[in-house]
């Protein structure tokens, strides 16, 4: 059985290192000294060397250092591949050739800043290691490699590192060394100013899946306090949104149908729709785009995933920027409303196909106008390129902005956005009449997803916006109105989880005029004891919560399982448009039915898949 000694001390104020030696001999071993006047920590063995100093890492010998990858790094593709691959190993001296084999060297001394440590590898905790054993080669280039065969696939693979379990991260390598002589030297290094950061965004994301701006304000503070850069900031904003269970198990569906696309070299309609429906589920749990847009800039990087015809949108853009950027020089600056309104449709229809075709053609017209304009031509010329980015980004918002009160509970739009939607829809109507309602609008409203109080939100928007226009309105009563229909959105939300929890656990029956009214009482003094309501609740909330679960209740125990064993997907969908009761809602409540009775889920996507 091998004994370990570990070492614990601060390098200055912000790195905090572990330094763990396991072996059978470990305590009658000198492993470390401290050279004072430098503020210098070494841990050596024969041929082995590694120095903390106060501005970062030295070694020399064998071994490397690795760490959990952050979501988003650039990753081999062999890696990325493999889900079960999780951790970063670098070897001392190790080298990629052309071809992706590794290649080993004997120059394996170098030194690393705390800063690029940080930077290339995790953000907030990172291990070096090296091994002594009388079995190993004696060229450290062998040596290296002969680490790798041993440990390379548990390090690699270790949930571990992630929890920062090193006795348990030490008890899974020690013995795969197969040398009873043998000393396994291990350090981690901890960004405290980091994992402070870190810890409390966690604390505020986890709990509502958004910050307020409060909690923003001391994130802010944190990062002011202890000088963190903005890159690092964002990395580790991401990595712990990615990390929230829900989140990640969409996000890790959407890089799995990605990587299958790359491996056939195309996206299938039905991949295209499930990645499709993986975004609309994302927008729904409050998953932030910069998690899919980082897949998508890592899975197509040097890959062309397309169909072998161009898409007729496609063609169309090629055409309004060829014709006028680069080859009409006589309106070369100029692009119509009906250009105009052609691009947008195409960027439309780009993003309903995830096609990055578009946005390649609209970087090639920019580069080509900064070349046209270096070489001589007209500046007026960008201008025109401006018009489009312009209305581009106008999209862009208000495409987003839309989809979250469509989709998202609990989100609020503040009197600021209105007068920037009132402008962009003005800009969009000068375009086409009507222009607004029929790129917004129309096709979101026969989404079948679209719930009732985003249905509602949507129409109060349009039709305020329009009476704004007539001058018949306020923004401040548009504003008052979308509050109003937000804070009714929000006690149906609580009310239903707080009524559905006291049924099951206290009323077994609750059909009588009676029943409802004591459960009601009940519910009320709880939920403002709890501070989660002010007021009453309104009638008509509390009476379509109890429909609501008589309908829950019917579905689940008479539909449901006839639906499943007949595969009737005409009986569900009948269900669906009749019942009133949100897609995402039943869809929940069927995953919960799947999992609670062990059946396949792969059954229930075939017969979701037979409404597409």
């Amino acid at each position: 059985m091998h004994k370990d000694i570990r070492l614990h001390g601060m390098m200055g104020e912000q790195i905090e290192y572990f330094v763990m030696v396991a072996g059978n001999d470990a305590y009658q071993r000198y492993f470390f000294n401290i050279v004072q006047e430098d503020d210098r920590l070494r841990i050596f063995s024969p041929g082995n060397e590694m120095i903390i100093s106060p501005e970062g890492v030295s070694y020399q010998g064998n071994g490397g250092n690795f760490c959990e990858y952050m979501f988003g790094v650039d990753q081999p593709t062999s890696d990325l591949s493999k889900p079960e691959i999780i951790n970063r190993l670098v070897m001392y001296g190790a080298r990629p050739d052309e071809d992706g084999t590794v290649r080993f060297s004997d120059r394996t001394s170098g030194s690393e800043t705390y800063d690029v440590m940080f930077f290339e590898g995790n953000a907030v905790c990172n291990y070096f290691f090296f091994v002594h054993s009388n079995l190993l080669s004696h060229t450290l280039k062998n040596q290296q490699e002969e680490l790798v065969k041993r440990l390379g696939k548990t390090i690699k693979r270790t949930t571990s590192v992630d929890d920062e379990r090193d006795e348990t991260l030490v008890s899974e390598l020690y013995p795969l060394l197969n040398d009873e002589t043998a000393r396994l030297f291990m350090v981690k290094l901890v960004n405290r100013h980091h994992r402070e950061y870190r810890d409390l965004f966690r604390s505020f994301y986890y709990k509502n899946k958004k910050i307020a701006d409060e909690d923003f304000a001391r994130l802010v503070a944190v990062a002011a306090n202890h000088t963190i850069d903005h890159y690092q900031q964002e990395r580790i904003r991401i990595d712990a949104m990615y990390r929230s269970p829900a989140n990640k198990r969409i996000v890790d569906e959407y890089r799995n149908i990605l990587l299958s696309c790359n491996a056939k070299g195309e996206i299938s309609n039905l991949d295209n729709a499930r990645l499709t429906r993986l975004k609309t589920l994302s927008v729904r749990n409050k998953i932030p785009g910069a998690l899919f847009h980082t897949l998508d800039e890592m899975l197509k990087k040097g890959r062309n995933l397309r169909s072998s015809q161009e898409h007729d949108y496609i063609a169309a853009t090629r055409e309004i920027l060829e014709g006028i950027f680069f080859r009409e020089i006589e309106i070369e600056s100029r692009i119509d409303r009906v250009d105009m309104l052609k691009l947008i449709q195409a960027k439309k229809k780009a993003m309903e196909h995830r096609d990055h075709t578009f946005d390649q053609l609209l970087l090639d017209a920019g580069k080509e106008c900064d070349e046209k304009i270096r070489d001589g031509a007209d500046p007026v010329l960008l201008d025109g390129f401006s018009y489009v980015l312009t209305y581009l980004d106008r999209f862009d918002t208000v495409s987003n902005l839309i989809s979250q009160l469509a989709f998202m509970e609990n989100v609020r739009i503040n009197e600021e956005m209105l007068r920037g939607l009132l402008e962009h829809k003005a800009a969009f109507d000068n375009l086409h009449e009507d222009c607004f309602h029929e790129l917004f609008i129309r096709e979101l409203l026969t989404n079948a997803y679209l719930g009732s109080f985003g249905r509602r939100k949507v129409k109060a928007l349009m039709g305020g916006l329009a009476v704004i226009e007539a001058q018949r309105l306020t923004i401040e009563d548009l504003h008052r109105q979308l509050i109003e229909i937000d804070q009714e959105e929000r006690i149906a939300i609580v009310l239903l989880e707080h009524v559905r929890d006291r049924i099951r656990n206290f009323y077994s029956k609750f059909t009588t005029q009676a029943d409802q009214e004591a459960l009601r009482r009940e519910v009320v003094e709880e939920l403002k004891t709890k501070k989660r309501i002010a007021a009453d609740i309104p009638d008509h909330l509390f009476h379509e919560t109890i429909f609501t679960i008589n309908k829950e209740a019917m579905y689940l125990h008479l539909l449901l399982p006839q639906i499943i064993a007949e595969r009737n997907v005409g009986l569900r969908e009948d269900f669906l448009e009749n019942s009133g009761l949100d897609r995402f809602y039943v869809e929940e409540l069927e995953r919960e039915y799947y999992e609670k009775n062990g059946l396949n889920m792969e059954e229930l996507y075939q017969i979701r898949k037979g409404l597409s």
